[in-house]
């Protein structure tokens, strides 16, 4: 575990990482007494200071959402980050909002998500997926833009954790279906780049269930004293691999009944 003042410093280094669009070394091998508490207070101390400056919480996110994901970083359980309002990008649906600027980030690259809209608060410790359908008002398509602060995406799990959980942006469609309207294990996905299929999944991709994801979230988050707010916005996990980010890139994800989201990249 490392000391206060170490926290500090790696949180600085990832803060001016992102700031000037230089990525770092691995924390893991210049910090290799790193842990995953040390990582989630890590990413608490730039989450505040991005609250001091004037963002708010729009809600928080799942990351290694799929077995392979956790196999791949030795864990056994998901990670989040926050979703900030400084991160929520404009829908370039019918040529409306401006597009996004690739050059604004390291390693850009998208991944296709069912957002959940929470109408009520949910319980922490205990919350059960019945809590998590009772309390979510909507859920809506969505696409997160995740980055990396890491050089070339060279990331293990406290790598990732300190840095928001690798998320950068996120952008909703403008559907809005309520819960039990909709089979939410079984929603299919397409993803297009520029007119060209480049991904596809379903929504049971996300731990067999997006709403197993959320409610272990609403557990998670309370051992940290965050709660999962009605109004939040909670991403459970990609319904497939993320896919890389090329200027000029114009993505749509299609959801089988239930609506698409567009995002667009300039230089």
């Amino acid at each position: 575990m490392l000391p206060d003042d170490v926290r500090r410093t790696v949180a600085d280094a990832l803060r001016d990482a992102e700031t000037s669009r230089q990525p770092i070394a691995p924390l893991r091998e210049t910090w290799p007494e790193i842990d995953v508490v040390d990582a989630y207070e890590i990413q608490l101390l730039n989450i505040r200071r991005r609250l001091d400056a004037g963002a708010t919480v729009r809600g928080h996110k799942v990351g290694l959402s799929s077995q392979a994901m956790q196999d791949m970083m030795d864990v056994d359980e998901p990670d989040y980050g926050h979703l900030l309002s400084d991160m929520e990008l404009p829908s370039n649906e019918q040529s409306e909002g401006e597009p996004v600027s690739a050059g604004r980030y390291c390693y850009p690259r998208v991944e296709v998500e069912v957002a959940f809209i929470l109408g009520e608060t949910l319980p922490g410790e205990g919350c059960t997926e019945e809590d998590v359908l009772r309390a979510t008002e909507f859920v809506a398509p969505s696409i997160e833009l995740i980055d990396s602060r890491i050089a070339d995406w060279d990331i293990k799990i406290a790598d990732t954790i300190a840095d928001n959980a690798s998320s950068a942006g996120f952008v909703l469609g403008a559907e809005r279906v309520r819960p039990g309207d909709v089979d939410l294990k079984a929603i299919n996905a397409v993803l297009t780049r520029s007119g060209e299929k480049v991904a596809e999944g379903r929504s049971d991709a996300v731990l067999g269930n997006p709403v197993t994801a959320v409610a272990w979230l609403a557990r998670k988050v309370a051992g940290f004293g965050v709660p999962l707010e009605a109004g939040h916005v909670i991403l459970p996990g990609s319904v497939h691999r993320a896919v890389d980010v090329r200027p000029g890139d114009e993505f749509v994800a299609d959801f089988e009944g239930f609506g698409s989201v567009h995002l667009n990249f300039t230089e």
